[in-house]
């Protein structure tokens, strides 16, 4: 029996208003943290690089971002230290990661009676811990650290909710949000890896893209689990493969949307009806249920991956409609 096979006692369903601030406290939970592990990933790759290289290399950091034209805005070249501070902390920045752990701090204080005391001061003392570390510009010397208490911090309010939440409707929608979140997440830095990071189709089969390949695995912690189960073999194909279609692997859009059809599933069992959103999920779950490689390649794994990103926006706003979210 998993979780979400559990019966729900009969309870009356939240307000959209509390419903939404949980799944966007989620979402910019799991943000954060999928934005110091894509930070951390750079930073090694322009470690290695010249500078005319790693600027390429914080460029498709900041288009992975949807940050680009902004940071284009404030500056003029890709260095190190300009990319870490606008992602990180700017004020000129309203995606930043303070800001996204300010606004999740803020969404959970607005509905701390929905949720455990353990989540609410895991989010509330890991804001007070970035807001600290953040309070100056971040040199490459601490860089590291940084990126990893943000991913510490992001880790272990997602732990209390896994160890102290009910699995009632709270629960599906901080689950639905964070999957939501993270299939997002994993098709963007994919897309940006194979439709504008290589620079050209020369490089292909060379260090270069080994080395891009494996930077894309890094930046969603998924270098160790590939390498197990593909031994040696660094290729377009295999790693598309793994985090496009392994149930295995929790950062797979795969295994997204499946938990995200579970989490839904456990809604419409509370609510007593499917409505849009449920509609958005199977018709964007048709469209990667079935799907080989192979099928994705023939596509064109970049039109693909377009098309994952708006049906995925699809089921968010979806979501929204159905559940009534107002700010």
């Amino acid at each position: 029996m998993t979780d979400l096979d559990i019966p729900f006692a009969i309870e009356k369903p939240m307000l959209g208003r509390t419903a939404g601030r949980i799944f966007w406290m989620y979402r910019y939970l799991e943000r954060a943290e999928n934005t110091a592990r894509l930070l951390a990933a750079g930073h090694r790759m322009a470690l290695t690089r010249g500078a005319e290289e790693a600027s390429v290399e914080w460029r498709s950091v900041l288009t992975t971002l949807g940050l680009l034209s902004m940071y284009e805005d404030h500056y003029d070249d890709f260095l190190s230290a300009h990319v870490c501070d606008f992602v990180l902390r700017s004020k000129s920045n309203p995606e930043s990661v303070l800001s996204m752990f300010e606004r999740a701090r803020t969404n959970a204080r607005a509905c701390r009676s929905s949720i455990t005391l353990e989540v609410w001061e895991a989010v509330n003392e890991g804001w007070m811990s970035l807001r600290d570390l953040l309070a100056r510009p971040v040199r490459d010397s601490n860089l590291n650290s940084v990126l990893a208490a943000i991913r510490r911090e992001s880790t272990l309010a997602r732990g209390a909710t896994h160890g102290t939440m009910l699995r009632n409707e709270v629960y599906s929608f901080s689950r639905a949000g964070t999957f939501l979140e993270r299939a997002d997440n994993t098709a963007r830095i994919l897309d940006v890896k194979y439709y504008l990071l290589l620079p050209s189709l020369a490089h292909v089969g060379t260090a270069l893209d080994t080395g891009q390949w494996d930077n894309v695995l890094r930046s969603l912690s998924a270098e160790l689990a590939y390498r197990w189960l593909n031994a040696g073999r660094m290729d377009a194909r295999s790693i598309a493969d793994f985090l496009i279609l392994d149930v295995r692997f929790p950062r797979s859009l795969a295994f997204c949307f499946s938990a995200m059809r579970d989490n839904l599933a456990a809604l419409a069992r509370l609510h007593g009806k499917e409505g849009v959103a449920h509609e958005a999920m199977r018709a964007a779950d048709m469209r990667l249920t079935g799907k080989t490689v192979e099928d994705i390649f023939d596509q064109g794994l970049h039109e693909f991956l377009l098309e994952f990103i708006a049906a995925n926006a699809s089921i968010a706003s979806a979501i929204s409609e159905e559940y009534r979210f107002v700010a």
